[in-house]
């Protein structure tokens, strides 16, 4: 398993919930971006070291990413690189977790 997808996306979605913030004023893009991209982060600092439920804590991030981008798909690029970059991390992680509970 590797830390390196929850490491891209983590800063994909600080980067992205920043840029969001600066271009419209967005709080809701900052608190969001910011706060999907630490959870992506420290999973993948959990998966690194070996710790407990850094696994688990990327395919949450990525499930919670791709609800909440999902419906927005189609209004923009933005939206649907989130939600085909979090359908990826998505079935890469449920994929690994569902590999090591077998």
């Amino acid at each position: 398993q590797s830390a390196y997808p929850a490491y891209v996306m983590g800063t994909l979605c600080i980067v992205g919930g920043i840029t969001g913030f600066a271009r419209t004023r967005s709080i809701p893009s900052l608190v969001a971006g910011v706060g999907v991209g630490a959870l992506y982060l420290w999973s993948a600092d959990s998966i690194r070291k070996g710790t407990a439920n850094g696994l688990e804590a990327a395919l949450g991030a990525s499930a919670l990413l791709l609800l909440s981008s999902a419906p927005r798909a189609a209004k923009g690029p933005v939206p649907a690189v989130l939600t085909a970059t979090s359908a990826v991390s998505a079935w890469y992680y449920g994929k690994t977790v569902y590999a090591l509970h077998q």
